[in-house]
């Protein structure tokens, strides 16, 4: 018994230390975290996407909150010679972090869609009210690393909506611009 007992003790003692260790870095951690930051989620940023001359694609996101009390706006621009001008913007409804990636959603609320003729787009009237999602991983300070996705990245016509928080991986790479992630999730009540 008294062995059993000395094992117990050094078990609990190891415990203790390691607790305390790690009480430790999350006290410093979470004290800097809030003096930079606030109580809530966020992307916010403007980028160009990396894409051969005369092809500009360009996004701005700006939203805070979480999950579907999220709010802010989104601005996406793809400009491709003088024959493709298509401009859509709107309103966050959706937005969840988990650590330096991202994901948000919103609804286009104005649209301006100049193409050439046989040039598959729909009406800028048809993208009004449709949802659409973007993905950001923000790769660090400067935005040489960040990457971003966007929910109509396989269809390659953004006409369909997608459900809150949705959207694809972060593929593309940026030639200019930067993104930041401020990841943050309520805390969680129960075990």
């Amino acid at each position: 018994m008294p062995q059993i007992r000395r094992r117990s003790l050094a078990t609990v003692a190891v415990s203790l230390g390691v607790c305390a260790a790690v009480v430790a870095g999350v006290t410093t951690t979470s004290g800097t975290a809030a003096a930079q930051t606030k109580d809530e989620p966020s992307i916010v940023g403007s980028a160009k996407l990396q894409r051969k001359p005369g092809d500009d694609v360009h996004f701005s996101i700006d939203a805070h909150g979480f999950a579907d009390k999220a709010r802010g706006t989104f601005d996406v621009s793809h400009r491709f010679g003088k024959e493709f001008d298509v401009r859509f913007k709107g309103r966050i409804d959706c937005l969840l972090t988990g650590g330096p990636v991202a994901v948000a959603t919103g609804v286009v609320t104005d649209a301006q869609v100049k193409v050439a003729p046989g040039i598959p787009m729909p009406p800028a009237a048809e993208l009004k009210g449709k949802r659409f999602g973007f993905t950001v991983l923000d790769g660090g300070k400067g935005g040489k690393k960040d990457r971003l996705g966007y929910s109509w990245a396989m269809d390659g016509l953004p006409v369909n909506s997608v459900g809150k928080c949705v959207s694809s991986a972060p593929f593309e790479t940026l030639e200019k611009g930067d993104f930041t992630v401020q990841h943050w999730l309520p805390p969680r009540t129960g075990a």
